[in-house]
């Protein structure tokens, strides 16, 4: 496979932006001592899959952050698992839930979340994956959310506390 060439400050096409395989969004910053974040304009017809980080900032309590797609406050599910640090394993699930767990929150010492997101913006299942982990453990987690609408922005909330500060950037995969 031959990749294209670039000189600093070139003024690319569409089509040579295109072969840029990660893109930048939208980024968001985390307001204060909040319960929730809403995002939008994070999905569109451009990208078909989504890659969501949170970093920065801090909470008032530990919690798991979660996700919620547009306004729908039902038909998630997910299935966890992890492991304490001091090795024991854990796992668990949620079954037409109001929300996608998507990260942790550590208190005091920042907010963090790895999401990647299929289809949001297509009229069909979204399927998410996430890993989080606060002072005590590290978790993965994998679900979807069981209604085929399309989505151009989701919300953040912690499940307890609130949060001040970081910021949560977006991304779209190259087609």
């Amino acid at each position: 496979m031959t990749y294209p060439t670039f000189n600093a400050g070139q003024v690319l096409t569409a089509a040579e932006m295109n072969a840029v395989g990660l893109w930048l969004v939208k980024s968001q910053t985390i307001g204060s001592a909040v319960s929730s974040v809403a995002v939008t304009g994070a999905f569109s017809t451009d990208y078909d899959n989504y890659k969501i980080i949170i970093s920065g900032g801090v909470s008032s309590a530990q919690a798991f952050l979660n996700l919620q797609l547009g306004a729908s406050t039902t038909g998630y599910y997910y299935a966890n698992s992890g492991v304490t640090y001091a090795g024991a394993a854990f796992v668990g699930g949620a079954s037409n839930t109001t929300s996608f767990q998507a990260g942790s929150a550590f208190i005091g010492n920042g907010l963090q979340a790895n999401v990647e997101l299929q289809n949001p913006f297509l009229a069909k299942y979204t399927f998410a994956q996430s890993s989080g982990m606060n002072t005590t453990f590290a978790t993965t987690s994998v679900g979807y959310h069981g209604v085929a609408t399309s989505y151009t922005g989701f919300t953040i909330g912690v499940t307890s506390g609130t949060m001040t500060g970081g910021t949560i950037k977006i991304y779209g995969y190259r087609n």
